[in-house]
């Protein structure tokens, strides 16, 4: 089962949209943060409070290279909340098919034309 608490910070980081710029960013490839921070307008501290949240949530990884450090996407990042959600998605699909099964086999007051599923047999 998923760890509740590694959702919270990976669809915490992923609801702010700087952050998701950010790893746009980073899906075409390693960047600094001075390269992450330059086409935003944003200060290398406010950049680097924003990579920290994202590595925090396994999203990124960064590692120091001379005097800047290097953001790459990490390799599995969206794992479990992509399982959190099939697992979801899953359930509702079955439950809405299963009201849909229920709507259209409900006898139809409006609609005399419409067979009752109960009465085929008689």
């Amino acid at each position: 089962m998923v760890q509740q608490e590694t959702l919270d910070r990976v669809f915490a980081s992923l609801a702010d949209p700087t952050r998701r710029d950010i790893l746009v960013r980073l899906g075409a490839g390693p960047a600094t943060i001075s390269e992450l921070a330059e086409p935003t307008g944003m200060s290398l501290t406010g950049m680097k409070k924003h990579v920290q949240a994202l590595e925090n949530a396994g999203l990124v990884v960064t590692r120091k290279v001379g005097r800047s450090r290097q953001c790459r996407l990490a390799d599995a990042p969206l794992d479990d909340a992509m399982a959190w959600i099939a697992f979801y998605q899953r359930l509702w699909a079955r439950r809405l098919d299963g009201l849909d099964a229920y709507l259209t086999l409900r006898p139809d007051p409006d609609n005399p034309t419409r067979h009752d599923p109960k009465d085929r047999d008689t």
